[in-house]
């Protein structure tokens, strides 16, 4: 049958009407359920040896179009319903989208399993079933409040296993219930899987915010993602909810290697364990106590897991790799306890380097250090992340592992980054080069000669404007704003955090609102677009958002500066509002302080949907730069190597850069007359204060650069056909970050599925 028959049984069978006289819920419900039908049908990649990609998130989006997509039948399931006078766009209108995932981690992983799918590799996805993700963002009296984001309904792509495993925690065990989503292969014919564990009797949402009883073990450990860990309850949910995620995922693996049939003396010949950042590290040890029970000596339990087991280091920021107390896992695991004192041992007489040790003197248990004694691979994420990783932040062991490491420059999908939410963008480029890039990114170089073709710019700059066009209509709708299409979209999207420095963006925000007050306009207006949550506990964070909505506020009410300068926080950004952002951006900005983003993937993103990247020679942003050179790309900014400098001396004083003309006004402005009539003074000078004394993330350092190389692009974007060309090299440039290419390069180096 094709999928117009395929639908019509569909809607008849639940409904006992056409597809055209069905509701667009009907219609949707039903549209899901015959992709998922036949996501499911598709079998297995066969393989063997089977990879086991473990992260605490999988941030997948709306899945309706990618599923679609990649089953081939996204074209004629928007032509039928286009027949239908529907369209696909609106009828995602009534998916949720999974609350499973938050910022580039989950994102990243989610691009990974498509990739995986797509390239027929033997690989699943492991996580953890959130009721309620993150949090909702609401924005409400110029702060972030938080609510739970509840995604689960009667229907939705999560399909029951019936399987369950039974995870052991001190003085009780809890059934960890497994449902799987299907990630049906592009091109393949094959689906594959992502894994996700729940508890059987889940808690209600709360009454109140994401407030929630964190002692309820049993019935809370899937409520959130990442529960607020700024006390000692909190701290040790989050070590629950790994351990649950682990153990019950250990217990799959051996469980599957055994059906596959093969002993657990076998395991790293068959099975790869990918540990994406440090969340899911006690599957090492998990592993190495369920092949004890199985009769192995503690030798040949290390043995196998260690071959089995790799890690994907994803920061650079000392408190991201996590120390748990270890009185912590002998509360919720303590037959992990005497292995970890093992491996520590072990660790220990590798090395005397007390940096090096896996248990340190105050009693806590370094993650990271695990993954990297005990797994056969280390990879940074960027080629100057892993530099940074090998010659810095991991130095002791990289002297004393240096085969195990290497670099795996992060990817983006292009079926979902660019074929799914530019429609417009990809037709044009067939039209131009054929659709070979679909499937081998790298042929967007084909690009490269239109440069000089006037016609082809002109529609570049077109379908640009179309996406303009459209964010605004979102906007207006959802939040009503009302944007000027014409302005320069200039974006800053990204987990709210002092190192990606919003702050820095927002003082730009004040030089220009300054600069118009005092008569100097631009040549054009400018919409400066932020999307972004703030850890709940992350109060500083919570400031900058603070800041963000006050500034967008004060704007708005201001008639001589509002029809020049607009500010716009989107509320609750996620993937969908990414889908539309993404399109519609003039300027991406990719503003961390050099030497602390590791990569980041949304600047990809940006790049491929022909944004041009202002930023610092930081994490990817070094291989856009070097990829589309000086012409197509604006850097500023304090070098790593500088960066890294000043924390080794500790020489950075943050009140001699506020003094440096240009400087001091700018941050004087957090506590004028003007923004504390709109903004909460405390909050505001809290922010002063800390950029004033502390600034820890150095933006200060880099202001006074940042300004001037966005006054600079704010000029070359009048010259609409050189900036269109800026434009088309981004495009033609961006296949390099293919998740495709990223993950053949890991199963090359690490995983040798194929």
């Amino acid at each position: 049958m094709n999928l117009s028959q395929r639908l019509r049984a569909k809607t008849m069978e639940r409904y006992q009407l056409p597809p055209e006289e069905c509701g667009d819920a009907q219609l949707f419900h039903a549209l899901m359920a015959v992709t998922q039908d036949l996501s499911t049908a598709r079998p297995a990649p066969d393989g063997a040896r089977k990879l086991y990609y473990f992260s605490a998130e999988f941030l997948m989006g709306k899945l309706l179009s990618n599923n679609l997509l990649a089953l081939g039948l996204f074209e004629e399931a928007r032509d039928l319903l286009a027949g239908m006078g529907r369209s696909l766009a609106g009828l995602e209108e009534q998916e949720r989208e999974p609350s499973l995932g938050n910022g580039g981690l989950g994102r990243l992983a989610a691009c990974f399993l498509d990739s995986i799918a797509a390239l027929g590799l033997n690989g699943d996805g492991v996580g953890l079933n959130y009721h309620y993700g993150l949090f909702r963002q609401k924005l409400a009296d110029l702060k972030q409040q938080e609510e739970p984001d509840p995604w689960m309904e009667a229907e939705s792509w999560l399909i029951p296993t019936g399987k369950t495993f039974s995870v052991p925690f001190g003085g009780f065990s809890l059934p960890a219930v497994l449902y799987d989503i299907a990630i049906p292969g592009a091109h393949t014919g094959t689906a594959g899987r992502l894994h996700l564990f729940d508890v059987p009797e889940p808690a209600p949402a709360p009454a109140h915010g994401i407030d929630f009883e964190k002692g309820d073990i049993p019935h809370s450990l899937t409520s959130f993602l990442y529960p607020d860990d700024s006390d000692r309850a909190g701290q040790l949910l989050r070590v629950y909810q790994q351990y649950f995620l682990v153990s019950a995922g250990a217990q799959l693996i051996l469980s599957e290697l055994e059906e596959r049939g093969y002993s657990p003396e076998t395991l790293s010949e068959h099975v790869v364990v990918q540990i994406n950042d440090t969340h899911p590290s006690m599957v090492i040890p998990e592993l190495i106590r369920l092949l004890l029970e199985r009769g192995l000596s503690m030798d040949a339990a290390v043995e196998q897991v260690s071959g089995a087991c790799a890690y994907t280091n994803h920061t650079i920021l000392a408190e991201a790799l996590e120390k748990w107390p270890l009185e912590f896992i002998e509360t919720a695991a303590p037959q992990l306890v005497p292995i970890l004192q093992e491996l520590d041992r072990r660790a220990r007489a590798r090395s005397a380097d007390p940096r090096t040790a896996i248990l340190d003197g105050e009693g806590r248990v370094h993650m990271a250090h695990l993954d990297i004694h005990f797994g056969r691979s280390v990879n940074g994420v960027a080629a100057l992340h892993t530099e940074i990783l090998k010659h810095t932040e991991l130095k002791p062991f990289y002297e004393l592992y240096p085969e195990k490491f290497n670099n795996k420059t992060n990817g983006v999908t292009f079926r979902r980054w660019l074929e799914v939410c530019n429609p417009a963008l990809s037709e044009w480029i067939t039209a131009h080069i054929g659709p070979e890039w679909k499937t081998a990114p790298g042929a967007l170089e084909g690009l490269l000669a239109f440069q000089e073709d006037t016609a082809a710019l002109e529609e570049l700059l077109s379908i640009k404007a179309a996406n303009k066009e459209r964010l605004c209509r979102a906007l207006r709708e959802r939040q009503g704003v009302e944007l000027d299409p014409a302005s320069l979209f200039d974006i800053q999207i990204k987990r709210l955090h002092e190192y990606k420095r919003q702050q820095m963006n927002a003082l730009y925000v004040i030089y220009k609102y300054l600069e118009i007050k005092g008569g100097r306009l631009p040549a054009r207006p400018i919409t400066v677009l932020f999307g972004a949550k703030a850890a709940p506990a992350y109060q500083m964070a919570k400031h900058i958002i603070h800041l963000i909505l006050s500034l967008q506020a004060l704007i708005d009410a201001d008639p001589q500066v509002r029809p020049w300068l607009r500010v716009v926080m989107v509320e609750n950004y996620n993937v969908s509002w990414a889908e539309q952002l993404i399109p519609a951006c003039d300027l991406s900005e990719q503003i961390s302080l050099a030497s602390k983003e590791a990569s980041g993937t949304g600047n990809m993103k940006l790049m491929a949907n022909g944004a041009v990247t202002l930023g610092t020679l930081d994490g990817a942003n070094v291989e856009i730069a070097q990829l589309v050179g000086p012409e197509a790309v604006y850097t500023f900014g304090a070098s790593s190597q500088e960066v890294i400098r000043l924390y080794q001396e500790g020489s950075y004083r943050s009140l001699e850069q506020y003094h440096r003309p240009g400087v001091e006004y700018l941050v004087d402005f957090l506590v004028s007359p003007e923004l504390l009539s709109v903004g909460d003074p405390a909050a505001l000078a809290t922010l002063w204060r800390d950029m004033k004394h502390k600034d820890y993330f150095m933006a200060l350092l880099d202001t006074q650069d940042y300004i001037a190389a966005k006054e600079r692009a704010l000029s070359d974007f009048e010259d609409r056909t050189a900036w269109a060309r800026k434009m088309l090299v981004n495009i033609a440039k961006s296949g390099y970050f293919s998740s495709d290419r990223t993950i053949a390069e890991y199963d090359r180096d690490i995983w040798h599925l194929s």
